[in-house]
């Protein structure tokens, strides 16, 4: 919550490794949501923990109707005015993934990336995106898995020794297995589909790491779930 609130004012413009690595992450992971969910163009569009609204933004232009949700209103703030300056009719409001302040079926994809690893509540939290998706509804989600290695690379490496997050932005305790998304998903009436895998694949000229579709699920991953 403090990397939203102390960069959410500059969102857009800033040089913080961890928000460019962000910014960076949006391609792969819409080029992997599109090959689940196809076309976004009218879709209404849940972007759950939307920050600054990188995410919200890439959907907006590809045609959705956005509605980006985060607890961080620094974060919110700067999204409605990048918004407003690119004319993107995207509805932004602040709320908790514990406690989505839309109604009950009222969208038709959920969009909840680096979000699920950092709740209080994750039974909580998929029971509310359940609520919120109408019946055939989609969820696409990427999470952190619980290993060693995603603790050593995303904690030891980026926290510790790049210092591309400050220390403490992931909770060892809240990373989560795959088998542990499925279960809390299913077990709210979402069924799931397969996961593929999403982690670093090296430092860019600006020593930024990058990430891409990784072989396995070791470091974090990528999944989608359909309301059923």
């Amino acid at each position: 919550m403090s990397v939203y609130a102390d960069h959410g004012p500059g969102w857009w413009t800033s040089n913080h490794y961890l928000v460019r690595g962000l910014h960076a992450l949006v391609k792969p992971r819409l080029k992997w949501f599109r090959s689940i969910g196809g076309a976004w163009a009218g879709t209404r569009v849940l972007d759950l923990g939307c920050g600054g609204g990188f995410m919200s933004e890439a959907l907006a232009t590809q045609g959705a109707d956005v509605i980006g949700v985060d607890p961080a209103v620094p974060a919110i703030e700067a999204a409605r005015a990048h918004a407003a300056r690119q004319a993107l009719p995207i509805r932004y409001g602040v709320g908790r993934a514990e406690a989505i302040p839309l109604p009950d079926r009222s969208v038709d994809r959920v969009v909840c990336v680096d979000v699920l690893e950092h709740v209080d509540d994750l039974t909580r939290c998929c029971a509310e995106i359940a609520r919120v998706l109408k019946p055939g509804g989609l969820l696409l989600f990427d999470t952190l898995n619980r290993t060693r290695l995603s603790r050593w690379i995303m904690i030891g490496l980026f926290e510790r020794v790049l210092r591309v997050a400050p220390h403490g932005t992931h909770d060892p305790a809240k990373l989560i297995r795959p088998d542990e998304i499925r279960g809390a998903l299913e077990s709210v009436g979402l069924s799931c589909s397969r996961f593929v895998g999403l982690g670093p694949l090296g430092l860019n000229w600006r020593g930024e790491p990058v990430f891409s579709r990784w072989p396995g699920l070791a470091v974090g991953y990528m999944g989608a779930a359909i309301m059923r």
